[in-house]
């Protein structure tokens, strides 16, 4: 699932294209990945005609305000991606005009949502699974949903201090991955990044948050502050089907050194690398490195 890093990427790459633009036709053949309107036709006819205003992420959804007041919301799930660019529909599916990245990486082909721009240009959603989520809302109404107040703090804004972590972190009671993951504890962590941000810091994913010292809490803290900007500024993690909007990997994958690492050596002391599950996601880990 692409977590903060691969949201953020996403969304810088849509700035620089979309911003502007006026949407002139939606088609999908997935109708159901639209869950507000409840209808497909509802979501088409109040997006036509609107133009795109500002770009934005909140934890690991994409916010695409347009005119009159309405927000775009869109959860990418397990496998979506945006991509821009021009295709043609060709013999039951959706080819790329040009060939470039769109064309070559298989994980591009799966195009279920697809927006005209005013420009000529197309915005599509490819998502393996369908599985991605997408609702049109008033602004103003989903700023003030509890699902949406609900979300922890942003860890890249200049106000999420280390004191703001331990505030955070500190009075819950539960297994330190756990409580990264926790989209009302901390907003856009997944399973890839507490993974790596644990490894780096030194600390077992089963460790109770209670049991870590102030030293421990501080590593935390600032690997998961660097890990997530080296990643932002490699363009997030291509491991699975995450693509930029032009449909290139992402470039992560030169620092990751544990996730889904297991039976390969540790990089920093050579022990062989170790999975556990933690509810029904997987943990890596090394075990000489991060004692519980």
């Amino acid at each position: 699932m692409p977590e903060l890093p691969e949201v953020e990427t996403t969304v810088n790459g849509l700035k620089k294209e979309i911003l502007g633009r006026k949407i002139e036709d939606v088609w999908t053949d997935v109708e159901k990945m639209v869950k507000n309107p409840c209808t497909f036709n509802a979501f088409k006819k109040e997006l036509i005609g609107r133009k795109i205003i500002k770009v934005w992420r909140r934890a690991k959804n994409i916010l695409i305000d347009l005119s009159r007041g309405k927000t775009m919301l869109v959860h990418q799930k397990m496998t979506g991606h945006f991509l821009l660019g021009n295709w043609i529909f060709r013999e039951g599916n959706w080819t790329p005009k040009t060939k470039n990245s769109l064309l070559a990486d298989p994980a591009n082909r799966f195009l279920h949502l697809i927006f005209w721009l005013d420009n000529g240009k197309m915005l599509a959603l490819s998502d393996l699974r369908k599985f991605a989520k997408v609702e049109l809302w008033d602004k103003s109404v989903l700023l003030d949903s509890e699902k949406f107040k609900s979300l922890g703090p942003e860890p890249l804004d200049k106000a999420f201090t280390f004191e703001k972590f331990k505030e955070c972190v500190g009075k819950k009671k539960s297994k330190i991955k756990k409580v990264l993951m926790d989209q009302e504890v901390l907003a856009g962590v997944g399973n890839i990044y507490s993974d790596e941000i644990l490894w780096r810091a030194e600390v077992h994913p089963l460790k109770e948050v209670p049991r870590l010292k102030e030293s421990e809490l501080e590593k935390i803290y600032l690997m998961l502050i660097k890990t997530l900007k080296e990643s932002i500024n490699l363009k997030g993690e291509s491991i699975s089907d995450f693509r930029t909007v032009t449909g290139e990997k992402g470039s992560f994958d030169i620092l990751r050194k544990v996730y889904r690492r297991e039976g390969e050596r540790c990089f920093r002391c050579g022990s062989i690398l170790k999975r556990i599950k933690l509810g029904s996601r997987s943990s890596y880990f090394c075990p000489k490195c991060q004692k519980i």
